[in-house]
């Protein structure tokens, strides 16, 4: 197969005009690349970073084209994806910008499945490569990278996909079918909820964690990657990380993109011109890591038909009361993550991927007809077939970065808001807090010298 691309050699040599030490990333936008076109017909050779862990599965479930790289900093963690594809033979890295510049041109897709922090950095690199990119959720770290991603994939004419994977089933269809119909009138609250932080990882860590010897076969200083350095310690990685703020985005980060998007759908939060966002609670939030639990509140301005509305956001031990008339031994959405919309005409809940979706109390269902399916389903409700499609030159992808950049700024501005402590009014279009500029830093971060992206 026949690329059109840069090795990362020729990628730096294309800019050496920019200033003397600036990183590979900055200089970065200066380079043209055409990504290759590959017929349908065709394998893509698919490379992931972050092989171990999440993105074992994410990789596996691209078995199906040539997976010709693996990629991750703790060989460890990525031992078992190296033995599953060994018949394969895909070449193993630990740095994946080495892993580009040796092979750049034996590349069409990249897989990225690394903790929060590296995301963007890893899929800018990879796009301005003319590489096709699927990214683990939440797309980036901070809102100012959502922004460099969703430029430089227009930019590069790349196939995108994000991995919330709920985007691409029927469930988050169906709801928008039934809100758009009036199932229960106009939504004027949306109710949000996970069981995280706390059940899987901890948070409300005020302090740094000491010194540890570095686990075997991982490299600390590639997996601290564009953040601050600090010495490792197993609370960090490889499974607690999402609760630092240095490296992940917390609950939100973690089931955001899933619980929160049958209400970003269905009620066309995407159309707002404005939002505000503010802490309605927190339970040991610090600089360091996010709060053990909290309760987040944004509120939306219409949006054409659709009336204004507010969206609560709840974490960890708190939840939201049970709906007026709605029995105790009824569940609301799946118990521990879920949805519940209060409209004028009733209720509706569903699962965190807007699976079991249905109106509240149970007997207002036995009536009720579904409309008719008039959302284009996606085939199989598989997000990676989908993606891979759009890297052949099919259709876009069903959380490509023009709808998951949107989503992505959305459910990280709650972190904002909490960093923040204050009640915080925001230009989408511009991409500016307008009632404090002082907290528009938040929306960016520091970058390690040398991990440094042009935002």
């Amino acid at each position: 197969m026949k690329h059109s691309t840069l090795t990362r050699r020729a990628f730096l040599a294309a800019t050496t005009s920019t200033m003397a030490g600036a990183s590979w990333a900055a200089q970065a936008n200066t380079a043209k690349v055409v990504p290759g076109k590959i017929s349908p017909n065709e394998r893509l050779h698919v490379a992931s970073i972050g092989c171990g862990g999440k993105g074992m599965g994410d990789i596996w479930n691209c078995r199906a084209e040539d997976v010709v790289a693996l990629c991750d900093v703790d060989w460890k963690r990525g031992g078992e994806a190296f033995y599953r594809f060994r018949k394969a033979a895909p070449k193993h890295y630990k740095d994946y910008r080495v892993m580009f510049d040796e092979m750049a041109d034996g590349i069409d897709a990249v897989v990225i499945s690394t903790p929060d922090h590296t995301h963007a950095p890893a899929a800018y690199h990879a796009m301005k490569l003319g590489k096709h990119v699927y990214v683990q959720k939440p797309l980036t770290h901070t809102v100012a990278e959502a922004r460099l991603l969703l430029e430089t994939a227009r930019e590069m004419g790349v196939a995108t996909q994000m991995g919330n994977q709920g985007q691409a089933g029927n469930g988050v269809r169906a709801v928008c079918e039934m809100v758009w119909s009036g199932a229960i009138g106009g939504v004027r609250e949306a109710h949000i909820w996970t069981d995280r932080p706390g059940t899987v990882w901890p948070q409300g860590i005020p302090n740094p964690l000491p010194e540890e010897p570095v686990r075997d076969k991982l490299d600390w200083e590639l997996w601290i990657g564009s953040a601050p350095m600090r010495p490792y310690n197993g609370g960090y990685c490889p499974r607690a990380w999402r609760g630092w703020w240095d490296f992940g985005c917390g609950a939100l980060g973690d089931m955001g993109c899933h619980n929160m998007n049958p209400a970003w759908a269905a009620l066309k939060l995407g159309e707002a011109e404005t939002f505000s966002v503010e802490v309605v609670r927190e339970e040991g939030n610090n600089t360091e890591t996010g709060p053990n639990a909290s309760i987040i509140k944004y509120s939306f301005p219409a949006r054409g038909a659709m009336p204004p509305v507010d969206v609560f956001w709840y974490d960890g031990s708190l939840m939201l009361p049970r709906p007026e008339g709605v029995p105790a031994e009824e569940p609301l959405g799946e118990g521990e993550n879920g949805s519940l919309f209060v409209g004028t005409g009733g209720y509706m809940t569903m699962g965190p991927h807007a699976e079991h979706s249905r109106l509240l109390p149970a007997a207002k269902m036995v009536d009720y007809e579904r409309p008719d399916p008039s959302i284009p389903r996606i085939a199989g409700e598989d997000p990676y077939r989908n993606w891979i499609e759009a890297c052949k030159g099919g259709e876009a992808a069903c959380s490509n970065f023009e709808y998951a950049v949107p989503l992505t700024v959305f459910v990280n501005f709650g972190n904002v808001a909490l960093r923040s402590g204050k009640k915080l009014e925001f230009d989408v279009r511009r991409m500016k807090i307008t009632n404090d500029e002082a907290a528009n830093a938040l929306l960016t971060k520091e970058y390690r010298k040398g991990w440094e992206l042009p935002v």
